[in-house]
């Protein structure tokens, strides 16, 4: 598999609509997460990130254009134990349940699937980064509909077990813009990680689209420590 620009990816693609990166820094330390929301609407557009506990929520900006928070308003980043859930949706508390009642990853996503919003019938991608004593790993997963067809779902799951430095995966929720939007397609995407916390989190909102992005979350986790530093960046501010 080729090693892809994320950059390029990102600026040349004016709808990935949300997007999940993990991989490993490019000296080895840090295992690295990204995760971004866009919007063509009012109601996707009127959110911000928040943290919350060792994670964040979305909320919306203006309460008062709140429209239907049934999609848009959920915990993409929450925290157990030495693992990191990252996803476009509230199958993160349901990945946090399931793993802290003992299921795998994969396991805690059986009893979900792609979003109720048709005819997009957007995808629920998730990601879960498990940092422990010096050792580093992690899943990517995608549930989609079959080729749009609502009575059929797709279920694949990435693992990806020592992570080369420099190195990361880039899943997003559409292939670009589109009525309907046509749904990633494929595994994912090679990416090269290979700046500091504030480089990477300036580089990929920058590359996002002006108009389309919303919110993006970053965070380095210094697999030695566990300890970790967060960036979030939000297109509305007071």
């Amino acid at each position: 598999m080729n090693m892809l620009s994320l950059e390029n990816e990102l600026s040349t693609n004016a709808y990935p609509g949300r997007g999940i990166v993990i991989g490993k820094s490019k000296d080895g330390k840090y295992a690295v997460t990204a995760y971004f929301i866009m919007g063509r609407s009012q109601n996707s557009r009127n959110r911000v990130f928040i943290e919350v506990d060792e994670g964040i929520r979305t909320q919306a900006f203006d309460p008062s254009k709140l429209e239907d928070p049934s999609l848009i308003i959920y915990a993409p980043v929450r925290v157990l134990d030495n693992k990191t859930i990252v996803t476009n949706g509230d199958q993160t508390d349901t990945v946090f349940d399931g793993m802290k009642d003992g299921l795998t990853f994969e396991q805690s996503l059986r009893s979900r699937e792609f979003e109720p919003d048709g005819p997009n019938y957007t995808p629920r991608i998730s990601g879960v980064m498990e940092v422990e004593n010096g050792n580093y790993a992690y899943s990517m997963s995608i549930l989609k509909s079959n080729n749009g067809n609502p009575d059929a779902c797709n279920r694949y799951t990435y693992s990806y077990e020592n992570p080369v430095a420099g190195e990361g995966h880039f899943i997003h929720t559409y292939m670009h813009d589109g009525n309907p939007l046509p749904s990633f397609e494929g595994e994912p995407k090679l990416v090269e990680i290979d700046k500091s916390i504030d480089e990477f989190t300036d580089s990929v909102w920058n590359n996002l689209n002006q108009e389309n992005k919303v919110s993006l979350f970053v965070r380095y986790i210094d697999i030695a420590t566990g300890k970790y530093e967060t960036r979030i960046v939000n297109k509305n501010v007071e």
